[in-house]
């Protein structure tokens, strides 16, 4: 560390600080307010493999990151025990798999929107009934709203058990790649939070 300080000293030190805040682009509120994004798009594959996604493009989420909401949408929704979308596609014979979030890349996560997309693995039959599969996932984010987050209190607490499990346990990472990181977290996070913020759930804020 006492070297690695001293070489950011002789490095940076020189680069004058021009004391401007931080940039935001929040003013660009509805940039996928197109007809282009409004529509359906069937796209051939390279490889042999059927696949329905579906994106939302939602206001910036970065400034809840201590709440994380999408994380807790994307794990209900990537449920695959009794009554979840996965478990009814797959008695259908529709669905292989299905994955639900957020990337949290500088292209999916910003200051200007924040995207959430749900992706579905089709069997063959799967893909003739793709309007019924979409179908299915909007009914149940249908009732994800409308019954709402407050009766799951205990849920967010077993993600947030689950991830602090996962963080201190975690294998040692690249020194490289662990720098790189926390550089990008020092862009995102409170002080405090550079080392956790993209890992742990600290707040429960059921109207975030």
């Amino acid at each position: 560390l006492d070297t690695l300080e001293k070489w950011v000293t002789e490095i940076f030190s020189e680069i004058p600080n021009n004391g401007l805040p931080k940039p935001s682009f929040d003013h660009l509120t509805q940039p996928f307010d197109t007809p282009e994004f409004h529509k359906l798009y069937r796209v051939i594959p390279i490889r042999k493999v059927h696949s329905l996604t579906i994106t939302w493009a939602l206001p910036p989420q970065e400034k809840y990151y201590r709440v994380k909401p999408l994380h807790y949408i994307s794990w209900l929704v990537g449920h695959e025990g009794k009554g979840s979308v996965l478990s009814f596609l797959r008695k259908k014979f529709w669905a292989l798999a299905l994955y639900g979030g957020n990337g949290e890349t500088g292209f999916e996560q910003n200051s200007t929107y924040s995207i959430f997309s749900i992706s579905v693995t089709l069997t063959d039959e799967g893909y003739k009934h793709f309007y019924e599969v979409a179908h299915v996932v909007f009914q149940y984010v249908k009732m994800l709203q409308k019954r709402g987050p407050d009766q799951r209190q205990v849920i967010w607490e077993e993600i947030q058990k689950i991830e602090a499990n996962e963080f201190h346990y975690q294998e040692q990472t690249d020194p490289v790649d662990y720098v790189e990181n926390l550089c990008e977290n020092m862009q995102l996070f409170q002080k405090e939070d550079f080392l956790t913020g993209d890992q742990l759930l600290f707040e429960y804020k059921p109207e975030v």
